[in-house]
């Protein structure tokens, strides 16, 4: 039999005491002599995506025992997003991905496993789970666990964003606060990631393209029996990965991470994946350009008009086939999808995709018919972004695309938004708000009130935002976020000020601060870094290690000791 990673904590006279600790839990000789599966899950009664976990983790314990392994479960934190939303509690959501990685990885180096399940749901949770995944880098399997339904108001489907945006309705009048009382009981109907394609549900999408996860990760509804099913085949597949040796870099290769972008810009993804997407690859060796993300929406079109920019649900997505068929549709474009890329199904992607078919063309359409031509995401540059900002342009309004107007000047969210609820906020505005990066935040503070507060007010076709913040997978309008370098580094977003005009193009990929170069220069000799909002504890701590936004909000290699 060939050695395991277990065995040095199972095997020989001298781990008889590791194996007396194993026993004192309840394990018997047989389970120690099976392989140990580490499985990581999420679970907790404080993030409605999470509160169902503990039942995927039985079904995925299940599906290991089937296998022949025995499985091993430990747990991770997870912040729920719309309850850390317009308060302090925000500047934690994104820094919490690096304590998720790092968690993971002690875990599964600390007591050495022979293979690894991972149970996320939602949106810091998955990425750093995926992370840890390929620094640990034994064979792994994803299984998330789904989306939420979407909820049902006077005929309307609606979701956690639809009540974001009725703050703003009835701050304009246009909704009564009994109206606000039934649509908040409606909105979110039950247990799942917050339905639409909001961050989540990007996240656990792009896992199952990128072919770490099995066809249905990204899809198949929190409430479906389908989802403990999968759970179960998650299970059992780690254990066929075990036999083969099947590691998750041999899987997420710099043509698999391809496929994941081509798939971002089909599905409409959140801006967020930006971020992500380029820190994952990079613990897997693979470095993932900022510009890339423009090369791939060029050649890639916007196939499917999904919540919160389009109508249909992620429900509907799962009916019409999910994930596969629109990796399925793009093999009519050209080179869109790589095919020879190994998955956690132990087949090739041409393999899983050889019996895979588009159920309904309403739902994810022909090439040859896009919502757009172009991918769902793009990046800007310009002087007012030198590395790049990022807009989610399959939602924004063709009257939006171009857009020129006066900065609306604000160093912090809770400013911006107390002008949006008190129509201090004219059509033609462009709102900037800024000291909200990774190191000005502290922790890059997603901005789903204010973008839903203009939204609520009727502002989405007339006003943009701008910020070295980001936004919400919720977000739509012209929202465009990350803009690097950020303000507390002192990045031309610092140097705006109220009335310059700013000019944004997102056909064209270009920003522009309508400033001459010389008072630019005149102002960023007079700019001075701002106090850190938050001095003590680990968000000061992230706040002097993380990088620019431009590069995935990484933590600097020099302080890290792995």
């Amino acid at each position: 039999m060939k050695q395991m990673r277990s065995d040095a904590i199972r095997k020989g006279l001298e781990r008889s005491p590791h194996r007396s600790l194993m026993k004192a839990m309840g394990y018997t000789d047989e389970e120690i002599r099976r392989p140990l599966v580490g499985v990581c899950h999420a679970h907790s009664e404080i993030v409605p995506g999470h509160s169902h976990l503990d039942k995927i983790l039985e079904a995925v314990k299940t599906g290991v025992r089937m296998a022949g392994g025995t499985p091993i479960a430990f747990g991770t934190i997870g912040v729920c997003d719309g309850l850390a939303m317009n308060h302090t509690g925000m500047k934690y959501s994104l820094a919490s991905r690096e304590i998720i990685a790092d968690s993971v990885e002690i875990m599964a180096m600390a007591h050495p496993f022979d293979a690894l399940v991972l149970i996320p749901n939602c949106d810091k949770v998955t990425p750093g789970m995926l992370m840890a995944m390929l620094r640990v880098n034994i064979p792994a399997i994803m299984v998330s666990g789904g989306p939420m339904l979407t909820g049902k108001f006077r005929g309307q489907d609606v979701h956690l964003v639809s009540v974001f945006e009725g703050v703003g309705r009835v701050k304009a009048n246009t909704m009564s606060m009994e109206e606000m009382a039934e649509l908040e009981d409606k909105a979110c109907p039950g247990c799942g990631s917050c339905a639409g394609m909001f961050t989540a549900n990007s996240m656990n999408c792009l896992t199952e393209a990128i072919g770490l996860g099995l066809p249905g990760n990204g899809t198949i509804p929190a409430v479906s029996a389908a989802r403990i099913r999968l759970a179960k085949s998650a299970g059992m597949a780690v254990m066929q990965l075990l036999a083969e040796d099947i590691r998750p870099r041999d899987i997420a290769t710099r043509k698999a991470f391809e496929n994941a972008m081509a798939i971002d810009m089909a599905l409409g993804c959140s801006t967020n994946t930006v971020l992500h997407v380029p820190a994952i690859a990079k613990e897997a060796g693979v470095e993932l350009p900022l510009a890339l993300f423009n090369e791939v929406s060029e050649r890639v079109p916007h196939l499917c008009s999904l919540i919160p920019g389009g109508p249909h649900s992620l429900q509907q997505l799962d009916e019409a086939g999910g994930v596969p068929a629109v990796m399925r549709e793009l093999l009519n474009s050209n080179s869109a999808i790589n095919l020879e890329v190994m998955t956690v199904t132990g087949r090739t992607l041409r393999e899983n995709l050889e019996k895979v078919k588009v159920r309904d063309a309403d739902i994810i359409r022909p090439v040859e018919e896009p919502y757009h031509k172009f991918g769902g995401i793009a990046v800007l540059y310009g002087n007012l972004a030198p590395d790049g900002c990022v807009v989610k342009q399959s939602a924004v309004s063709e009257e939006m695309l171009s857009h020129s107007g006066p900065a609306r000047v604000f160093n912090s969210e809770a400013e911006a938004q107390s002008a949006i609820l008190e129509g201090r906020i004219k059509a033609g505005d462009v709102i900037v708000i800024r000291y909200c990066g990774p190191k000005g935040g502290p922790g890059m503070p997603e901005m789903l009130s204010p973008t839903s507060a203009i939204i609520g007010m009727g502002l989405g076709k007339s006003v943009a935002l701008i910020t070295d913040g980001r936004f919400s997978g919720g977000t739509q309008g012209a929202c465009i976020g990350h803009v690097s370098p950020e303000a507390a580094d002192g990045g031309p977003i610092a140097l705006v000020e109220e009335g310059d005009r700013i000019n944004i193009d997102i056909r064209h990929k270009k920003i522009e601060l309508a400033v001459a170069e010389d008072v630019l220069m005149k102002r960023q000799a007079a700019w001075r870094p701002p106090a850190p909002k938050i001095t003590s504890g680990y968000a000061a701590r992230y706040a002097r290690l993380v990088t620019s936004g431009s590069t995935g909000a990484v933590l600097r290699d020099d302080a890290c000791n792995r």
